[in-house]
């Protein structure tokens, strides 16, 4: 399994042994990233956006934003709650999770009238489980609870980061 397509289809299956394969393939980081940028697009173009500069922009946030994420993931994962096996770096997480964002392509389905909310909101949540599934695997835990115990103190920081960012902004 070591094409773009196969490692794409088991991310979104949630396999593990696909998040293995791309945490240990040191040449996937720009698949990882073209996978962040699809899943990012996707939810643009279903809501309808059209402007190219602001789909820049939102490249740029997501962009940076996933970097933060993982940033916190690794210091969270490897220093607050690492397992007993836990061997990670910034490269692994980034391209576990930037896999882990495949099923946020099916979010281009928002763009159906009446129930593409529907298909954004399963999308989204299908990614969140995908994240979890990819952090478990980045950081060898072998517990799922804690791989999503991670996510959610990851997320909490985030969320605050991004929150001081916008206050400041404004």
């Amino acid at each position: 399994m070591s094409t773009l397509t196969n490692r794409l289809v088991g991310s979104v299956a949630l396999k593990a042994g696909s998040y293995e394969e791309v945490e240990a393939d040191t040449h996937a980081n720009a698949q990882a990233v073209v996978v962040v940028v699809l899943s990012s697009l996707a939810p643009a173009v279903g809501a309808g956006a059209t402007s190219l500069f602001s789909m820049a922009a939102l490249l740029v946030v997501v962009l940076a934003s996933w970097i933060i994420w993982v940033l916190l993931t690794l210091m969270i994962g490897t220093q607050v709650l690492p397992g007993n096996s836990t061997r990670s770096d910034f490269g692994q997480l980034l391209r576990t999770t930037g896999f882990s964002s495949a099923p946020g392509v099916f979010r281009i389905l928002g763009i159906v009238p009446v129930v593409g909310w529907v298909f954004f909101l399963a999308a989204t949540v299908w990614m969140l489980f995908s994240f979890v599934v990819a952090v478990r695997q980045a950081l060898d835990y072998s517990s799922t609870s804690r791989a999503l115990a991670v996510c959610i103190l990851g997320w909490l920081v985030h969320f605050l980061l991004l929150i001081g960012f916008v206050r400041v902004a404004l």
